[in-house]
């Protein structure tokens, strides 16, 4: 897969959007834990619920339910399914 205009960073879908992973910020601060949790491309990542606050965000990826910050989403790119 590769980036196109269309495609959006994970911190902007909504509880019950689904979406691919396509990219990853090389200067992303997590970067390599978030490929260790699975976010490589191509995975599908759901979005589960928001926290009351909005942060942090439940995720579903696979057979794993994640809670990130929401400022960690920032470097994830995805595509809407």
């Amino acid at each position: 897969m590769t980036v196109s205009p269309s495609d959006v960073t994970l911190s902007t879908l909504k509880p019950g959007e689904a979406a691919h992973v396509v990219a990853l910020d090389s200067k992303h601060p997590l970067r390599r834990r978030l490929l260790e949790l699975g976010f490589i491309r191509g995975a599908k990542v759901d979005v589960v619920r928001l926290a009351p606050m909005g942060d942090p965000v439940h995720l579903r990826l696979g057979n794993t339910d994640l809670a990130l910050r929401a400022a960690d989403l920032v470097g994830v790119t995805v595509r809407r399914s």
